[in-house]
């Protein structure tokens, strides 16, 4: 496979793993620019089992560096009902089309986002009246958001934007938020290797290019933090925010566009 890789399509598999790494290591979106960029090389399928190796690594870098940081209470919460996510998606994956998969996950980020400032407006009242919000700890958010970060994970390696909307309604400060993510899409994406073997996605060709794409993926993890801490924490949720509205929209015009 190695082989049949020219040296143009190198350069844009090692520029897509290295944004992944970046995005481990919290520069918020970038992230989002990986499964596009590896889908332009590979077959959407394959390019999943490709890339998965690849975030492992920067994945490993991440849990290095922001180890003391994750909040594993709420990690804790949210990891259960994402192995069962991905369990569907498993089952799901050969019963769906790649376009009906993007225009899945579009529905799910667009309805989530609307979901979460419809509430922002509400929490601003109540916490005008001296009321707690409870509803981002409650169990039906909780198994509603791991549940769909999960099968989107599983899916299509696509699944950032929505555990970032769980994170984000709990209210963690910039450092628990990554350090939580690392930790939790660590193991997420450990339980996903030994389903994507099963699936023919991942065999001895093609964990030769997700280990080598693995090097600029661990290095982009390892520069982030120097350019995270100059990233206020207002700022760093609204570019979040911006991203899982861009991710939505991308996802959502590409899909209808391959309906037509």
């Amino acid at each position: 496979m190695i082989s049949e890789i020219d040296s143009g399509q190198w350069g844009i598999l090692i520029l897509g793993a290295l944004l992944v790494g970046l995005a481990k290591g919290g520069i918020p979106g970038v992230g989002n620019l990986t499964v596009a960029i590896f889908a332009m090389i590979f077959p959407a399928r394959l390019s999943a089992g490709i890339l998965l190796p690849t975030l492992i690594c920067s994945d490993i870098v991440a849990v290095l560096v922001y180890r003391k940081h994750a909040a594993w209470d709420h990690m804790g919460k949210l990891v259960p009902w994402t192995a069962a996510g991905i369990a569907v998606g498993y089952f799901m994956l050969d019963k769906i089309s790649d376009t009906h998969v993007q225009l899945i996950i579009a529905l799910i980020l667009m309805g989530m986002t609307a979901v979460h400032f419809y509430r922002k407006s509400k929490v601003a009242e109540a916490k005008a009246s001296g009321i707690a919000d409870p509803f981002p700890h409650s169990l039906p958010f909780v198994a509603t958001t791991g549940v769909l970060a999960g099968f989107a994970t599983m899916v299509a390696n696509a699944a950032g934007p929505v555990a970032s909307l769980y994170l984000l309604a709990v209210g963690l400060p910039k450092y628990a938020f990554i350090g939580t993510m690392a930790w939790f899409w660590f193991l997420a994406n450990v339980i996903k290797v030994p389903l994507q073997i099963s699936l023919g996605n991942i065999d001895t060709d093609t964990i030769q290019v997700s280990l080598l794409l693995g090097i600029p993926a661990a290095l982009g993890a390892l520069i982030a933090p120097k350019i995270v801490r100059f990233i206020k924490q207002d700022l760093f949720e609204v570019l979040v925010w911006f991203f899982i509205i861009l991710a939505g929209l991308r996802l959502l015009y590409s899909g209808i566009t391959q309906l037509i």
